[in-house]
C-alpha cells in the first residue's frame, strides 16, 4: 500500500438502513483503498439487522451514528455535521469503490487548487449483470447545470467535495427522501465548475427491492419540487431560471400524462395548475 501523504484529509460518510451485507461489501472496498480515508462515518438510519454488530465484528476505526429513520438527507447531513476534514466523500451502502478511487481523486485535488467538486465515472450492475450506460447517462465535467436539470447525472458515491461547497450552497434538503442528490447538485452546478475524472472508479449495484427509487412513484414529482423551490429561492441566474422553467414544464407534463393514463384526477388537476402557472410566467418573461 502506498504510504505517501497528500495535503488533504478525507472524511467518508455512508448512510445505511438494513443493508448489513451490502454495507460490509462497501466497507471492504473502502479499506482496500490505496489511500484509506482518515475518517469513516457510518450513519445508521434505524437498522434492525445487526448492522452495528457487523461493523464491530469486522471493522475498526469507524464512527457509528444511530438514529431512528429520518431519511437519507438527514443521514448525510448528520455525517457532515460530525465530519472533521476538509474533503468529503459519500458512499451509498449498496455501492463499492475500486481500489484507487481516493488516491486518484486526491491527486487531482492536489494538482488543481481550483477544484472544489470532483466526480468520477462508474460501472453499473443490476442483479449481478453488467449494464451498458446509455448516451443520456454519459458523465461530464464543466459547467453542467443544464445536464443536472435533465436528470441526476452525478452519483454521490463518485464524489469528492470540498466542505466549503456545503458552506456556500447549503446541505441536503431533508424534505426530500429521494432525489435529494438531484436537488443538491442543481444548487452546486448553478454556481460551480464541476470537475470530472473519466475513469470508472465506482461500482453501482441495482435491482434490489429496497432501492429508494423503487419505493416512490413518479420520481419527477420530487424533481418538480426541487426546481420550483430553487427558482423561488433565487438560486439561479436569470438565464438559468429560464432554462430551469423549460425543464420544469417538461417534467410537469410527464406527470400530467401519467395521471391521465391512470385516471388520477387529483394529481392531474394539481400538476395542470402548475403547468399553467409556469407557462404563463415563462411567456411573460420572453
Amino acid at each position: 500500500m502506498m504510504r505517501k501523504r497528500l495535503k488533504h484529509s478525507v472524511t467518508l460518510i455512508i448512510p445505511t438502513l438494513n443493508r448489513s451485507q451490502f454495507l460490509k461489501r462497501a466497507l471492504i472496498s473502502v479499506f482496500n483503498q490505496t489511500f484509506v480515508p482518515e475518517e469513516i462515518i457510518v450513519v445508521d438510519n434505524g437498522s434492525n439487522d445487526k448492522t452495528y454488530q457487523m461493523i464491530g465484528d469486522s471493522f475498526k476505526n469507524i464512527r457509528y451514528i444511530y438514529f431512528e429513520d429520518k431519511g437519507v438527507s438527514k443521514a448525510r447531513n448528520e455525517g457532515l455535521k460530525n465530519a472533521n476534514n476538509e474533503l468529503i466523500c459519500f458512499l451509498d451502502s449498496d455501492d463499492e469503490w475500486k481500489p484507487k478511487k481516493i488516491e486518484k481523486q486526491l491527486f487531482l485535488f492536489d494538482k488543481n487548487t481550483n477544484c472544489k467538486f470532483l466526480h468520477t465515472n462508474e460501472v453499473w450492475y443490476r442483479n449481478g449483470y453488467h449494464l451498458n450506460q446509455l448516451n443520456k447517462h454519459k458523465k461530464q465535467g464543466g459547467y453542467i447545470f443544464e445536464n443536472c436539470l435533465r436528470m441526476c447525472c452525478i452519483s454521490p458515491s463518485s464524489t469528492m467535495i470540498h466542505r466549503s461547497i456545503f458552506d456556500n450552497h447549503g446541505i441536503f434538503d431533508e424534505n426530500l427522501y429521494v432525489c435529494e442528490d438531484y436537488d443538491m447538485w442543481l444548487r452546486i452546478s448553478s454556481k460551480e465548475k464541476i470537475y470530472f475524472l473519466n475513469e470508472p472508479l465506482v461500482i453501482k449495484h441495482g435491482g434490489h427491492s429496497d432501492q429508494l427509487s423503487k419505493q416512490h412513484w413518479g420520481m419527477d414529482r420530487f424533481r418538480v419540487y426541487s426546481i420550483e423551490k430553487n427558482i423561488k429561492q433565487n438560486k439561479f441566474s436569470k438565464e438559468q431560471k429560464f432554462i430551469a422553467i423549460r425543464y420544469l414544464l417538461e417534467k410537469i407534463q410527464i406527470l400530467i400524462n401519467g395521471a391521465k393514463r391512470r385516471n388520477n384526477r387529483e394529481v392531474f388537476n394539481k400538476y395542470s395548475k402548475k403547468f399553467d402557472f409556469w407557462s404563463d410566467l415563462k411567456r411573460d418573461n420572453l
